[in-house]
């Protein structure tokens, strides 16, 4: 998500959402660069940011496909496309498919640890290293401490740190991964995953999701949420190959059928 200058909406459904949470202000952001196409201009509708309450919102904001970068609630709300679509995976019903078990199997000298969200050296290091590997010249590979917290972690609560570490002789361990999670009463969900580029082959994005399934399971929560797929677009493409797969229409969630 890109800041940018707000408004009051007057989106009929935002209306329906300040009225059943008392006075509740969603806002627009202004128009900027869409992250996805880049002949397309982006923006968003976001809960009140200075709202006390956002704490308690943002449980039921996830089931109404919104979304959480730092401490905004937010979703896309663009004026001519609709392409962002929420998804979540079922976490009890979905069976990894043989790719996946391969990559469980590839990584089985990583351990997983959850951890509170506070950022530590060695996790803006290897923050920076995959910026500037994945992202070069594109915005994002200049962060620094402040756009990291800003981005990744919430004043409010709900966030934690899952740590993918190999484990290497003599008990020592090598950061390769942090999947930033939100964990809910109902689900969690996945905020962002950065990891070390130099091992891109073990699949870690695909790991992370694997990992936090698991972890959804262990804990009786029903559902992991993917934040937005777009149909159709290469870099979103990873997040169908997760079955089954849940998307929410703008009124309710649904199972998106399975690719033949």
């Amino acid at each position: 998500m890109s800041g940018g200058t707000s408004d009051d909406t007057h989106d009929p459904g935002a209306d329906r959402t300040a009225d059943a949470e008392g006075d509740l202000r969603l806002l627009h952001t202004a128009d900027h660069a869409c992250g996805y196409w880049p002949d397309r201009l982006a923006r968003d509708l976001v809960f009140d940011p200075s709202d006390p309450r956002l704490a308690q919102v943002y449980p039921m904001a996830l089931t109404w496909g919104f979304r959480r970068s730092g401490n905004l609630i937010y979703r896309p709300h663009c004026r001519d496309c609709k392409a962002c679509t929420a998804v979540r995976i079922p976490v009890d019903d979905f069976d990894p498919d043989r790719s996946q078990r391969r990559c469980l199997a590839r990584n089985a000298d990583i351990e997983a640890r959850v951890l509170p969200a506070e950022r530590n050296e060695e996790h803006f290091a290897l923050y920076q290293r995959y910026l500037t590997a994945r992202h070069p010249g594109g915005g994002m590979d200049t962060h620094g401490v402040a756009e990291f917290d800003q981005f990744l972690i919430s004043a409010w609560g709900h966030g934690r740190f899952l740590e993918l570490r190999q484990r290497l002789p003599q008990g020592r361990s090598e950061l390769l991964a942090v999947a930033v999670t939100d964990v809910l009463p109902h689900g969690l969900s996945a905020i962002y995953t950065f990891y070390d580029p130099d091992v891109a082959a073990r699949g870690l994005g695909t790991y992370a999701i694997l990992q936090q399934i698991a972890w959804a399971r262990r804990e009786g929560r029903r559902y992991l949420y993917l934040g937005y797929w777009i149909d159709g677009h290469r870099k979103m493409d990873y997040k169908r190959r997760f079955s089954p797969l849940e998307m929410f229409d703008g009124r309710e969630w649904h199972r998106i059928p399975e690719r033949g």
